[in-house]
């Protein structure tokens, strides 16, 4: 599955959090994963992960029994202890004994069954791996730091605290305290057991021998134990004696070429390791990283050798927290160490010398990338603020990794090697910064004078263009090119990174005369050849432009998010069609790989836009991060995505090749090597890079749903069991079995409690020394236990004058010499020789003396202070002795400022203290206390300063606070922070906020559209209200029309009114909601229409029984509305009927309902009352068959009928309306149109009601819910048998019978059904080209159209004679007069049909019953109709 690959970086300040087994293994704690790494002295491998914790990995222990040294436990800050099988990698079982975060486990060496743990609270637990049973004990309130089982014998356990106590304890006698180990007066780092019983091997003071005289070595049944301390000391101690027998002082070691940092001793973690079967020789960790080997029998001041002096450069450059040793079956003995340097270092206990060194990472590996020129060489970009190049061709060290670090300070986001340049570097940091490296040069990078606002995205290097191109003709020279997260690309020049980079947007918009606003780009790739770049955008779209004048080519328009990657094919070694692929991803999970061969080949005279990929690859379930094109194939490509996974693909057959899984997170980058073409490497979320190849993989596909099943795991695992039983006070416990089912996972993976960017406090940038206050455990909220009361004695405070208190605590004899000599220098007389107060050996003295000999004291005692790292004593001591200004300074210097500090800096004068206000401003922004940083520059009238402070830093509810109470009320800076505090919240959703901003800045068009974008009906009713008083009268016109359109669809007819109502220039919208609101409630009056329940209506919508629809719309609005024919001004027909006309109503779809279909008919229908108003005969006509046909279109037959019956009770579209005498005279196309629509209705009207009454099976009143047959008629003779009576039809249906419009449809319909057949043709040959129709896959023939149409003269109808006829038809139709196109009748052989069923109930003239005949004869050509037309054509 896997090869090489460098894993994530060991986890700090933890006692145990790697170990070794007996076989060669190595585990080693890594954010919340365990790495197994195979080791031997020559070489490590890392081999797989052991990921199941929701946390970070505190503690890790072997078995250290041979038989089942592959089992191991592991603890974490999530409280589980969970035990392992390592060779198959799967979780054994979880205990969750402890209910606070585990910081140390260790398996017991006397005791194959026997796991201790600690917590945070002091709670130490036995879990027995055989059994599964639990005891708990708590033997001292106090936090747990380490602890450590004894080799000799399973009963005893030290423990280490964080206030310098070591306590024995027995478990065999309920946790009983059996020692009391004082002498520590910091944290205990770490304990080891002597690998000998006894205590009679060391060399030991002249004192401890006396001491131990008379007691032979066969009653002497204890064992020493070492232990090392933040107080920088280690200390053997005598089990035994419960005493201390040899301490030893950490020599400081001064490095060839570097400066000795006085505060390096403050950040130490002392680490203590005692290698098996050597009794006396004991290794632990320094000041700086180096390992010391002590030989404890050794007498002499330098008791200790120094690992890796036999080369320059083998000890680790930073502290080390964990060392183990193991002795192979060769019989050699290796130790391995991890250290703060981010490195694994293994070691020859007999040479000291370092056998290899495994680089880690300390952040997630954003980009990874091969140099072009030197093979093979890798470059890594980085979390933890490194580069990391690594010769991955190189055959003495497979890990030959280099890390560059100066200059960076900020995640390495971004690499891109110099295409031919050796070893030239470009990279690009989260803080916007743009750099060159020369990784062949020990020189710092150099970097570029323009930084990015936001993260560096991409760097691609490509020719210049304007202004760096102007006078680089003919030479071969290559720009620098960034892309970050503002959506910015920028042009460097690599030999002026000092100069002004420029933006390349101002030269597309010039070159393509631009106006508009361009898409924020967010990735760019040059073509290899340099003729063409891709620029991605974050809308989703992709511009190709031309170099070097960045002409726009095309635009590719098929991602809808934002662009993460583009990558175009390599040109070396493939065919000349491959040269112009180019290959997306974006944030949504499909690969589209885009064919531009004809745009650059051939560029157009205008930018084309593309909206079809040339492949497709999907797979992928979450979105895609890096892509890259083999270099030793045509066409295979390589994706990494947030699905977890690398998926390779081979482009042209859109297939998946393999899929590779070996990362536990989202993948961000991948890169093909250039030697092995079945060599991939990738990095991601998880801090590892692994390389992989292709053709040793499980999988071809990625996962499915994999997205979902890590929700699902992190939903369940966030609850986590609680139990009722506490930790008892120092007592023994009952024992409890572990309830928790044993499961067995392969790789288990999970991501439980982990942040989004899941880079943790333990990721500290390398360059520079961290404050261990960052990494140091905090102590519980409450150390208190309830059961036994807080014991801890109050911390003594540090002396300001250490070195003159320490002579205070000398022997008798010299106290008392003191004495004399002060006396003898304070009366004159004969002084010793060299006595000088305060200095020397005499410093003393210097207190009880003259001033200058207390100055001498407090010279010697800052000294010690600053050598010490105490510069908050050295401080105090300037400023007793009066230097306040260097007092000041040196708290300046070390960032150690403090209120006392600015209380007092005034009485140095004014300059000086407002220096220091500055100063401790700069230092509070660091602690990010921005708030009493703005206040501290008040204090020196600095207002404005402290405004853009809080600016900055998104404080702008203070920064208008302040403004507004400190200048003036017309200050131009409180319009800009309204502005731009309005625009934060508004894009964060809280549009609220975000108008009363706007409001406040004077802006309230901005505030009534930002109101309004919620786009609810209480949100567009405050935002017209607010428009309206802020006099944007547009605006409140649009947002009122808005909210009351959503009033009416949801039948609240009153509140739309009411909207309405406070707007004067919309009285035409109200007239139109009025006339829907009465067709609403004359259609719910009757069977056919059933709304949902109205909300509100008014009580004058209601139709009486002797008035048309029209009457009563017109007399309503002279009632409530005062609008009548003589009505002038706005009130005017003329003027109200201009404001309806720009309201259009889309073209009908099945999907509109109904609601939506009867607003958009009654604006037809009030814009044909407002014509009656004006007299327009013609536009009223138009506007009735507008509104009559938006039903019939939307498919509501009865609804248009009843509409019909509505209109034109009498059924003569000439009468409108008796009650005021109006006729109408129009044009004859539209009115016998409507006329024709009308007689319509009620032809089926009067068949119904005939075959009805006849049959007995409806009543009339339950005519009207009926519907028209669909389509042709298929009528059949016993379907309405003729009557005994006939009647007289009441209308005239002549109009039905027009020729010309049966002609206009038998064209239509056999347009129609050419087209059908051409298109069944089409598909059928399609289907035999791709060979779905072989003996093997036959379909269903009924499926399949016919291959050709039989004629009547036995010749088969070929796709050329159905073209043909599609031509002559559509020149029948062409030569059709349009006003019979544009106003259509309803189907005429339908009505013929209908028509002559009709004739056997009732009376129809033999005339109309011919004429109907003809009509079928002539154009019922198809099937159906000849067939329903059969008994009445023969």
């Amino acid at each position: 599955m896997r090869e090489r690959s460098l894993p994530a970086s060991p986890n700090w300040y933890s006692s145990r959090c790697s170990d070794v087994s007996s076989g060669g293994l190595l585990g080693v704690g890594a954010k919340n994963v365990i790495y197994l790494i195979e080791f031997s002295a020559a070489s490590c491998r890392v081999t797989g992960e052991l990921a199941g914790h929701r946390d970070l990995v505190s503690g890790f222990s072997f078995c250290p029994d041979p038989e089942q040294s592959d089992v191991c436990v592991s603890a974490s800050t999530d409280g589980n202890v969970c035990f392992w099988d390592s060779t198959k990698k799967t979780l054994i079982k979880k205990n969750a004994a402890h209910k606070n975060p585990v910081s140390a486990v260790h398996w017991s060496p006397a005791d194959k069954n026997l796991v201790v743990s600690g917590d945070e609270k002091g709670v130490v637990v036995c879990h027995w791996f055989h059994t599964g049973d639990t005891a708990s004990f708590f033997p001292e309130p106090r936090t747990i730091f380490c602890l450590t089982c004894s080799p000799h014998s399973w009963k005893s356990v030290a423990v280490g605290y964080k206030d310098g106590m070591i306590v024995l304890i027995d478990i065999s006698k309920k946790g009983e305290v059996m020692q009391r180990l004082r002498g520590h007066d910091n944290e205990i780092h770490s304990l080891a057991w002597s690998p000998v019983i006894g205590e009679d091997a060391l060399y030991t003071r002249a004192e401890d021998q006396e001491a131990t005289n008379g007691v032979s070595a066969g009653e002497e049944s204890g064992c020493y134990l070492a232990s090392g301390s933040k107080d920088q000391t280690v200390r053997i101690w005598s089990t035994a004696k419960g005493k201390g027998v040899m301490t030893l002082k950490l020599p400081f070691l001064k490095r060839r070429g570097s400066a000795v940092d006085p505060g390096v001793k403050e950040r130490i973690w002392l680490n203590v390791h005692w290698p098996k079967g050597r009794a006396t020789q004991l290794v632990t960790s320094c000041f700086s990283g180096e390992l010391v080997m002590w030989d404890l029998a050794k007498s002499g001041k330098q008791k200790w050798n120094l690992f890796g002096t036999s080369s320059e450069g083998q000890n680790h450059s930073r502290i080390v927290f964990n060392m183990s040793s193991v002795q192979l079956q060769d019989g050699q003995e290796l130790l391995i160490s991890t250290s703060m340097d981010r490195e694994i270092k293994c070691w020859d206990l007999n040479s000291l010398s370092c056998c290899w060194t495994l680089p880690t990472l300390g952040g997630h590996v954003y980009t990874l990338t091969f140099s072009p020129v030197a093979v093979g060489c890798l470059a890594l970009g980085v979390g933890d603020n490194m580069i990391r190049v690594w010769n991955t061709l190189s055959t003495q060290n497979q890990y030959d990794v280099k890390s560059f670090w100066q200059s960076i300070k900020s995640k390495v986001t971004a690499l891109s090697w110099h295409p031919k340049k050796e070893g030239s570097l470009a990279f690009g940091t989260d803080d916007g910064k743009v750099g060159i490296y020369d990784v062949f040069s020990s020189k710092p990078p150099h970097i570029s004078s323009s930084y990015h606002k936001k993260t560096v995205y991409t760097l691609a290097w490509g020719p210049p263009v304007p202004p760096l191109s102007f006078g680089a003709e003919g030479k071969q020279s290559y720009s620098l090119y960034s892309c970050a997260g503002e959506g910015v690309v920028l042009q460097h020049d690599p030999s002026r990174l000092s100069g002004e980079a420029t933006d390349i947007d101002k030269l597309i918009r010039d070159t393509n005369n631009i106006q508009h606003k361009l898409s924020p780009h967010t990735d760019i790739s040059w073509k290899p050849d340099g003729k063409v770049v891709a620029i991605g955008n974050e809308d989703g779209s992709i511009d190709v432009y031309q170099a070097p004048s960045l002409t726009l080519l095309c635009s590719i328009q098929q991602h809808h998010k934002i662009i993460n990657a583009l990558r175009w094919h390599h040109e070396h070694g493939s065919p000349p069609e491959y040269h112009c692929l180019l290959a997306s991803g974006s944030s949504n999970a499909v690969v589209y790989v885009h064919n531009l061969h004809s745009v650059i080949e051939n560029p157009p005279e205008s930018p084309v836009m593309l909206t079809e990929p040339y492949r497709r690859l999907s797979g992928h379930t979450a979105k895609i991060t890096s892509m890259a094109w083999s270099p030793h194939h045509s066409g295979r490509l390589v994706t990494a995505s947030y699905d977890g996974t690398a998926q390779v693909w081979d482009v042209l057959e859109e297939a998946a090749v393999s899929n590779y899984r070996g990362h536990t997170g989202y993948l961000l980058c991948a890169d093909w090597s250039p030697v092995d073409p079945d060599v991939i490497w990738t990095g991601g979320k998880d801090f590892t890079v692994q390389e992989w190849k292709v053709s040793e993989q499980e999988f071809t596909k990625p996962p499915k749903g994999k997205k979902m099943v890590r929700l699902q795991d992190r939903r369940a695992s966030s609850k986590p069991k609680k139990s009722n039983t506490a930790p008892g006070g120092g007592g023994w416990m009952e024992p409890s079995v572990n309830g928790e089912a044993a499961t067995e996972v392969n790789r288990v993976v999970t991501e439980h409690g982990l942040p989004a960017e899941d880079e943790e406090e333990e990721v500290r940038p390398t360059n520079g020394l961290e404050s261990p206050a960052a990494f140091e455990r905090k102590p519980p909220s409450a150390a208190k236990s309830k059961d036994k009361p807080d014991v801890l004695k109050k911390k003594k405070p540090r002396s300001m004058l250490p070195l003159s208190t320490s002579m205070d605590h000398r022997p008798k004899e010299e106290l008392l010499q003191d004495c004399v000599t002060l006396a003898s220098v304070r009366n004159s007389t004969a002084p010793p020789a060299g006595c000088v107060p305060g200095q020397g050996e005499y410093i003393h003295l210097g207190l009880f003396h003259d001033r200058e000999a207390l100055y001498r004291m407090f010279e010697a005692e800052e000294e010690s202070h600053v050598e010490a790292g105490h510069y908050d004593s050295v401080v105090y001591l300037r400023l007793w002795s009066g230097d306040l200004q260097g007092a000041l300074q040196l708290a300046t210097e070390r960032g150690e400022l403090n209120d006392h500090l600015l209380s007092i800096a005034p009485m140095a004068g004014f300059e000086a203290w407002s220096r220091t206000v500055e100063a401790f401003v700069k230092q509070l922004c660091l602690q990010e206390q921005f708030l009493k940083a703005a206040s501290h520059l008040l204090s020196i009238h600095k207002v404005y300063e402290a405004v853009d402070l809080l600016r900055s830093n998104k404080l702008y509810r203070e920064a208008i606070a302040l403004v507004k109470a400190r200048l003036p009320a017309d200050e131009p800076l409180l319009k800009e922070l309204y502005t731009c505090w309005a625009a934060v919240l508004e894009k964060d959703g809280h549009l609220s906020a975000a108008a009363k901003c706007y409001l406040a800045a004077g802006c309230s068009f901005d505030a009534a559209k930002v109101i309004g974008r919620k786009n609810d009906v209480p949100s567009l009713r405050t935002a017209a209200d607010l428009a309206r008083i802020s006099g944007e009268d547009d605006l409140a016109q649009m947002l009122a029309l808005r909210c009351a359109k959503d009033l009416a669809a949801a039948q609240d007819w009153v509140a739309a009114q009411e909207v309405l109502s406070s707007q004067s220039p919309l009285l035409a919208h109200r007239l139109h909601l009025c006339v829907a609101e009465l067709l609403a409630a004359t259609l719910a009056d009757s069977d056919v229409f059933s709304p949902a329940s109205s909300v509100s209506g008014h009580p004058w919508a209601t139709l009486r029984s002797s008035d048309t629809i029209q009457d009563r719309a017109r007399d309503i609005w002279e009632e409530e509305f005062h609008v009548c024919p003589n009505s002038a001004g706005d009130r005017s027909a003329k003027a109200l009927l201009q404001k309806l006309k720009p309201v259009e109503t889309p073209a009908w779809s099945s999907s509109i309902p109904l609601r939506q279909v009867l607003l958009y008919s009654s604006v037809h229908l009030t814009r044909s009352l407002l014509s009656w108003l004006l007299d327009d005969d013609e536009l009223l006509i138009t506007e009735l068959w507008h509104a009559a046909a938006w039903l019939r279109d939307a498919g509501h037959f009865g609804i248009t009928a009843l509409f019909c019956r509505l209109l034109f009770p009498e059924g003569d579209v000439g009468v409108f309306s008796r009650k005021h005498s109006k006729t109408l005279q129009g044009s004859e196309a539209e009115a016998s149109s409507l006329q024709a629509l009308v007689c319509y209705h009620r032809l089926y009207e009067c068949w119904w009601r005939d075959s009805a009454v006849h049959n007995g099976s409806c009543s009339e009143d339950e005519l009207a819910d009926r519907a028209p047959p669909g389509g042709t008629l298929e009528l059949e003779e016993s379907v309405c048998p003729t009557s005994s009576g006939s009647k007289e039809v009441d209308f005239e249906p002549s109009v039905l019978l027009s020729e010309p419009h049966a002609a206009c449809q038998a064209a239509q319909k056999s347009v129609r059904e050419i087209q059908e057949r051409l298109a069944a043709m089409v598909l059928q040959h399609s289907q035999v080209q791709e060979g779905q129709l072989d003996s093997g896959d036959k379909q269903d023939s009924s499926l399949l159209p016919a291959p050709a149409v039989e004629q009547g003269s036995g010749e088969q109808e070929t796709f050329l004679s159905l073209s043909s006829k599609m031509s002559t038809f559509q020149e029948e139709l062409a030569n059709i007069p349009n006003t019979i196109k544009m106003f259509p009748r309803p189907d005429v052989t339908e009505c013929c049909l209908v028509l002559l069923h009709l004739s056997k109930s009732s009376s129809v003239s033999d005339v109309l019953r011919r004429q109907a005949k003809d009509l079928l004869r002539k154009y019922g050509t198809s099937p159906s109709v000849l067939k329903a037309s059969r008994g009445f054509l023969t």
